[in-house]
């Protein structure tokens, strides 16, 4: 079966064409990020009108690379929630103009839902393919959630973050301290040359619950020793800062993921979303799954961003379960993964 996916939840505008939720044929992504970057960070209206400039072109590169005729498709896909919603709608409308002119089914798919999904179209020789059940950390710029996998449509989130998402953080942090947009990528590059030890760091808890996380308290006490610091004429290091903050916010990740884990006997654990492509979080992850025994799988880096092979992933399964939409359609800002 082959489906053609669109993602425009937010600032990339993509298209894609799998086969059987395993087979990646196309995956063409048109980042908007040098726009963005002139402004610290993604300005609503200006990545909703560009998706509507560029999405028939990016559609018609998907199937061009996949060789595939809009003929021999049996299937549309969309990502309809959560995202920003001028950004949702452009491809929910798009992929509703195809399927009335084609009469192929529509197939809606959540966005936290194909992260996890990005998983499924990793192939390694010394990894089966992952099936569920399984434990997922979902963390980007808008999630932080730990999340139950029970089957490829049934969900149940264990944890998530009270305040910012973990890419949220990261890119407020990277902002402070003068780092370009998007911040996660150079604060990672940044702490691999500092000293993670360098400074101490709050670590906050959510009384109550042993899988949420809070990141808004450590974001808050690095901005505020930025700007002491800048107050007094004093000089910070930022690679040693960088550092900190990261081992910080990874041992947070990690240690309620593996927690959870324990607690509902996970033998496999997955991580996705942007952040997911973080160099120390995949290492930290390495080790501790390496230690426990437990099967670790990561997207690779050009899937763990926003695309539509992912979605295309999730589709399949959507479709084997019954989920396919009507013309009535709709995009959604927010909505929960179960």
């Amino acid at each position: 079966m082959k489906i053609l996916a669109v993602e425009t939840s937010c600032d990339e505008t993509a298209a894609a064409v799998v086969r059987d939720g395993r087979h990646m044929l196309s995956n063409v992504v048109a980042s908007q990020v040098e726009e963005h970057k002139l402004y610290g960070g993604v300005v609503p209206e200006i990545a909703s009108r560009r998706h509507a400039e560029i999405i028939s072109d990016v559609v018609r590169q998907a199937l061009s690379d996949a060789n595939t005729p809009v003929s021999d498709i049996d299937a549309l896909a969309v990502t309809h929630a959560p995202g920003l919603i001028g950004s949702l709608l452009v491809g929910v409308n798009f992929q509703k103009g195809l399927a009335l002119s084609t009469g192929l089914p529509l197939i809606p798919v959540h966005h936290l839902r194909s992260h996890i999904a990005a998983n499924y179209l990793v192939t390694k020789p010394e990894q089966p393919l992952l099936t569920p059940p399984f434990l997922c950390l979902v963390v980007s710029g808008g999630h932080s959630h730990i999340v139950n996998v029970r089957d490829y449509t049934s969900f149940a989130v264990l944890g998530r973050t009270r305040d910012d998402a973990v890419g949220e953080c990261y890119d407020k942090v990277a902002r402070t301290m003068g780092m370009p947009y998007p911040g996660g990528y150079h604060l990672d590059s940044h702490a691999a040359s500092g000293n993670a030890d360098a400074f101490k760091l709050p670590r906050p808890h959510v009384e109550g619950s042993l899988y949420d996380f809070s990141f808004s308290g450590l974001k808050t006490a690095v901005i505020n020793l930025i700007h002491n610091a800048s107050q007094k004429g004093e000089s910070i290091n930022y690679n040693d800062l960088s550092a900190s903050f990261q081992q910080t916010a990874v041992n947070m990740l990690v240690e309620n993921t593996l927690r959870a884990a324990k607690d509902i006997k996970a033998k496999t654990i997955a991580l996705a979303g942007g952040v997911s492509a973080n160099s120390a979080l995949r290492s930290r992850m390495v080790q501790e799954c390496r230690r426990l025994g437990i099967n670790l799988y990561f997207p690779p880096i050009e899937l763990c961003g926003d695309n539509a092979a992912m979605v295309g992933a999730q589709a399949y399964y959507e479709f084997q379960n019954g989920n396919i939409s009507g013309l009535n359609l709709n995009a959604y800002a927010t909505m929960e993964i179960d």
